[in-house]
């Protein structure tokens, strides 16, 4: 199990991004979460193997038809203990 950060600039917010990521990890078997930073970007924590991760990477950088992704940071981390599920963090 490998985890992967992912930091998304551009036109990210308010377009459904976060509900597309969550479709994408769910299909491909992904555990972790997507949330919305303060500075407009999206955040993605991902843990799968390296297949996965990789897929998921190129899911980010298209995204939804209304987005425009100028830039997808990817970003090493550490699993979490317990994660199994993928989830969207700070949606109401």
């Amino acid at each position: 199990m490998q985890a992967r950060r992912y930091i998304v600039r551009g036109r990210v917010q308010g377009v459904g991004f976060r509900w597309f990521v969550d479709s994408e990890a769910r299909q491909l078997g992904l555990a972790g979460w997507v949330r919305n930073n303060v500075d407009g970007s999206v955040e993605v924590l991902a843990m799968g193997n390296e297949v996965q991760l990789a897929n998921l990477r190129e899911k980010l950088q298209r995204g939804p038809r209304a987005a425009r992704v100028d830039e997808v940071q990817v970003l090493p981390a550490e699993p979490v203990a317990g994660l199994e599920t993928f989830r969207i963090e700070g949606a109401w």
